[in-house]
């Protein structure tokens, strides 16, 4: 039921759809991350799962976001959804207020 509304939001937040070819698999809950939300969302390419996901932050009245894939595959979708939100994290944390600075609603990072 839940992935029913992150669905529905990713549609309003201009980050449902992914360039990258592969399929979406199977989301987790968002996840808080000092004032970014980590949404993990791994592309399914044949029998694995590419690392890939989205950073989300409001800033004043404005969603913005920044989305990323990688070139890491793992055969569980867990593991894959583990990963995503930690290579998020490491995003954050290495870019700091960099991240969003620029503005753009949504670029890839």
């Amino acid at each position: 039921m839940a992935s029913i509304f992150s669905s529905i939001f990713s549609m309003f937040s201009g980050g449902a759809k992914s360039t990258g070819g592969g399929a979406a698999a199977a989301t987790s809950e968002p996840q808080l991350y000092g004032d970014c939300t980590i949404y993990a969302e791994p592309q399914k390419e044949g029998g694995q799962y590419r690392l890939a996901g989205r950073i989300e932050k409001t800033v004043g009245e404005e969603l913005l976001v920044r989305n990323f894939i990688r070139a890491d595959m793992f055969s569980s979708s867990d593991d894959a959804i583990e990963c995503t939100v930690r290579k998020a994290q490491q995003i954050i944390d290495q870019n700091g207020p960099s991240l969003f600075s620029d503005g753009a609603k949504v670029r890839q990072v």
